[in-house]
């Protein structure tokens, strides 16, 4: 088996191979950093919960109807005990 390529070119495939290699390991340790990738998830659910608080916000300014249905119930309760009261 032989190797027609010239010392230069092996040192440079050894540099490339290094370059890969400590890519590699850098990814591997930054996978196994469970701190970090709690923290990250942290942050992604905070993100992801003020973003449908924000969008709840919105449809309540743009839809009142819902509020409005929750007090007209509340008051349909309050007036049903009122004459249940009166009745006694």
């Amino acid at each position: 088996m032989s190797d027609s390529r010239t010392p230069e070119q092996i040192r440079a495939d050894i540099e490339h191979t290094r370059e890969e290699l400590a890519d590699t390991a850098a990814a591997l340790a930054e996978k196994a950093d469970v701190k970090a990738r709690a923290h990250e998830k942290v942050e992604e659910t905070k993100a992801k919960v003020s973003h449908r608080i924000d969008d709840t916000k919105q449809q309540a300014k743009a839809n009142p109807m819902p509020p409005a249905l929750v007090a007209a119930a509340i008051a349909g309760v309050v007036a049903g005990l009122v004459i249940m009261r009166r009745r006694r």
